[in-house]
């Protein structure tokens, strides 16, 4: 939990709720027998496609939820995965908001009070959790409005009558009243639903009539109260007390456009991405764009910042080795006991009976067949960070290459800050509308696969040069990236991409209606992420990536990185390459 009493630290709060999805995800594939499910960008996904959580009690919260939390809410999704059909859901949803709301939450209520008796763990969880989200839902002050305290009664009521167990006697006072005036409303269909459990589309009837007579009640009251603006503005506030999204156009389910990926990104496709003009384009070799003797200075620097660290280059090239080294016949081995009968031995059989040393056997060498591309976001805000990121990309190039695997730095950033030659262009043109890009894209070769890390040393040393980071073309560089992974000719590729945040270029944003950048990286990211032939993986400096990409980690560089951030790293290298 965090402390009230202290700073919240942004990045500590962001790697905390990576790693309370992260085990909630693991929790629930357990569970429910799902291996394609996981969270990205705060949402779960099923698939490939967003799986909302639009029942109250499901949100997680970094700063607030402790373990127990996390624990009730992957068993909560972990029976929704095993008891309930999308397509039946989604054809009795009704469509008021209120009423949705409503069937959202009696739907998600249902399949908990499936939990089998020989789980009392996992009803403890459920239990907590539930209490946990009414205890907080109280301390906020909501049930002080009618609204407020209709839903929650509502909420209290059927999670009683589904067997959820009995209430505390405070909270029994406060919705009695509420409780009976609902009854007289509800009752017949609500009577039903503990019986019917069991069935989802009977129970879904019953559901559905509740859901509408609530949104009814709701209705009348706004009118009886004539504060109709009001309370339009009382039911957004409890729609997000409730942690819902009352979006009247989703079908609250699988493929809802809140999503943050699937279904969502088809329409941000990389063909609908403008650039209105590359002629200033570059591609640059790192080491050009600084003077010979400031990249010895910038050497020196960072080799004495390595070893400064004590960083265990050794131990990380073993783990390397475990995680990328593969089984290569390099030969044979002469004079074995057993195995393939050596033929230019076959006299030793004559002259010495004894000696049984006439085999051969082959020889395996350990090594990676493997390409490496790590990709350095070299926007303005990087500036702070490369110093570290440079201890890390050298030691990953050395450990890498004595695995055998081939490796590749590269960069990329803008030639000026908001906007260059194509935004004057642009205005000499009369400034047309959504001109897409309009700035010089640079790409940045620290070091190519040819060129060994002994050769490369001088110019990977030139990401200490702060005054060539300005702003990103995220999505650009991802697919120049790919484009030079994919001419490797290996059996593994992995595209590491480092960064601190969203693809930004100024003048782009500005004279676009629409966000191109982000949306290009978004398709990008995700066709790159379902190619088999490359593992896309990104490291978040101080930032949760899972917006772009599904395999990520966040970064906390606010320390001098130590050995413990090269196991991270190689946590996340092993699941992309496990896809």
């Amino acid at each position: 939990m965090a402390n009230n009493n202290q700073t919240p630290d942004p990045a500590a709060e962001a790697r905390r709720q990576q790693r309370l999805e992260e085990l909630c995800a693991a929790l629930i594939r357990a569970q429910s027998a799902q291996r394609e499910v996981r969270y990205r960008g705060h949402r779960l996904e099923w698939h490939g496609k967003a799986y909302p959580l639009r029942a109250p009690h499901l949100q997680l919260n970094a700063q607030q939820d402790d373990w127990g939390s996390c624990r009730g809410v992957a068993d909560a999704i972990a029976l929704r995965l095993l008891h309930h059909d999308t397509a039946l859901h989604r054809s009795l949803l009704p469509a008021p908001p209120v009423a949705r709301l409503v069937f959202e939450l009696l739907e998600q209520l249902r399949v908990e009070s499936l939990v089998p008796g020989h789980h009392p763990g996992s009803r403890r969880n459920l239990h907590y959790r539930f209490s946990v989200w009414s205890n907080r839902f109280l301390a906020s002050g909501q049930t002080e409005s009618h609204l407020g305290l209709l839903l929650f009664t509502l909420s209290m009521m059927s999670w009683v009558q589904l067997g959820g167990g009995p209430i505390d006697e405070g909270t029994e006072m406060l919705i009695e009243s509420t409780r009976m005036f609902l009854l007289r409303e509800i009752g017949q269909p609500f009577g039903r639903i503990r019986r019917c459990r069991e069935d989802q589309a009977a129970y879904g009837e019953q559901a559905r009539a509740i859901a509408l007579a609530v949104n009814e009640l709701v209705e009348d009251l706004q009118q009886q109260l004539a504060e109709g603006e009001q309370d339009q503005n009382a039911l957004e506030e409890i729609g997000n007390g409730f942690g819902l999204l009352l979006d009247l156009d989703g079908d609250g389910d699988l493929g809802s456009s809140q999503s943050g990926g699937g279904a969502a990104r088809e329409g941000n496709s990389e063909a609908s991405y403008r650039i209105f003009t590359s002629q200033y384009d570059k591609e640059w070799l790192a080491a050009k764009k600084v003077r010979p003797e400031l990249l010895i200075r910038l050497r020196q620097q960072l080799d004495q910042r390595i070893r400064e660290q004590g960083l265990n280059l050794n131990g990380l090239t073993k783990k390397l080795r475990r995680l990328l080294a593969r089984p290569h016949n390099d030969g044979w081995r002469f004079g074995e006991e057993e195995g393939h009968l050596d033929g230019r031995r076959l006299s030793t059989l004559v002259t010495s009976h004894a000696d049984r040393r006439v085999f051969k056997q082959p020889r395996d060498e350990w090594r990676a067949d493997a390409a490496v591309t790590i990709l350095v976001d070299n926007s303005g805000s990087m500036r702070n960070h490369m110093e570290h990121i440079a201890m890390l990309v050298d030691l990953l190039v050395q450990g890498l290459e004595r695995t055998g695997a081939r490796t590749e730095v590269l960069g990329f950033t803008t030639g000026h800050w908001n906007g260059g030659k194509p935004l004057k262009d642009w205005q000499r043109r009369g400034q047309p509308a959504n001109p897409g890009r309009l700035n010089e894209r640079c790409h940045l070769i620290y070091k190519n696969t040819e060129t060994p890390w002994r050769r490369a040393r001088q110019s990977l040393a030139a990401l200490l040069k702060g005054d060539m980071f300005r702003e990103g073309l995220d999505g650009e560089a991802l697919l120049w990236a790919e484009q030079r992974l994919l001419a490797e000719d290996v059996n593994e590729r992995l595209l590491l991409v480092i960064s601190d945040g969203c693809p930004m270029d100024t003048a782009t944003r500005q004279a676009n209606e629409q966000d191109i950048l982000d949306s290009h990286l978004m398709a990008v990211a995700d066709r790159i992420d379902q190619d088999p032939r490359i593992r896309l993986c990104a490291l978040g400096v101080g930032l949760d990536l899972s917006r772009y990409y599904r395999h990520n980690q966040l970064l906390d560089l606010e320390q001098d990185p130590d050995n413990r951030i090269f196991d991270e790293i190689l946590i996340l290298l092993g699941r992309a390459m496990r896809g």
